[in-house]
């Protein structure tokens, strides 16, 4: 066995991440930057269900994330409830260079807090930031409404590879810090956490789930 190597089942914690927002903001390419580091320059629409998985380290502990994508469900509104079944994390993502992507994270957002806890950890995503000279959308907009609505906020470019890890990353600290404050709230060893491979879902404990202000 190589050295370094982890089963694809060793894991402390697993958590389900969705990524939503209009078709064409670049979801299914920021997913497979970060679970693959590869990005396609050909857009086409994500047909049936698809979700990845990466594991990362937090805090001396492996944390794996299921990242779900909408799977082109997004152009016909027909987002189903099973989608948001569990997820404890959301990045909801809009095109910096088209206007109305943002003008929609608002039903998004919605739509997310009604099928989940309104505590859910949420990431208001402006991506495609590489395509400086058509930006439509400014930094300072996606910042005030993230902040208004208690969101973490980042820019990213998957093309670039540009703050899509911490994108990720910090969505996936946030949950995890969520859960060892529980355990310890509960009067648990938050150290030893759970056994290596023991599931961790704290949709069947809402109130594990505080919201965050924006970074």
């Amino acid at each position: 066995m190589a050295a370094g190597y982890r089963a694809e089942d060793d894991y402390d914690y697993l958590f389900k991440v969705v990524l939503i927002g209009d078709s064409g903001v670049g979801k299914s390419n920021l997913l497979s930057r970060f679970t693959r580091n590869e990005f396609s320059l050909e857009s086409k629409s994500t047909i049936g269900v698809e979700f990845a998985t990466r594991s990362l380290q937090v805090d001396g502990k492996v944390v794996k994330a299921q990242i779900w994508d909408t799977a082109g469900q997004e152009r016909y509104r027909a987002i189903t409830s099973a989608y948001y079944r569990g997820a404890v994390g959301a990045l909801l993502v809009y095109d910096v260079t088209r206007h109305s992507t943002f003008e929609n994270v608002e039903r998004w957002l919605k739509e997310l807090r009604d099928h989940t806890d309104p505590n859910i950890v949420v990431m208001l995503v402006g991506n495609k930031s590489d395509l400086r000279h058509l930006v439509a959308v400014q930094t300072d907009e996606g910042k005030a409404f993230a902040e208004r609505e208690s969101l973490y906020f980042m820019e990213t470019s998957a093309l670039e590879s540009t703050n899509v890890e911490n994108a990720f990353a910090e969505v996936l600290t946030q949950i995890y810090r969520i859960v060892s404050k529980r355990a310890v709230e509960a009067g648990e060893d938050a150290a030893s956490g759970p056994g290596k491979g023991e599931k961790i879902n704290i949709k069947d404990d809402v109130s594990a789930v505080k919201k965050g202000g924006c970074c």
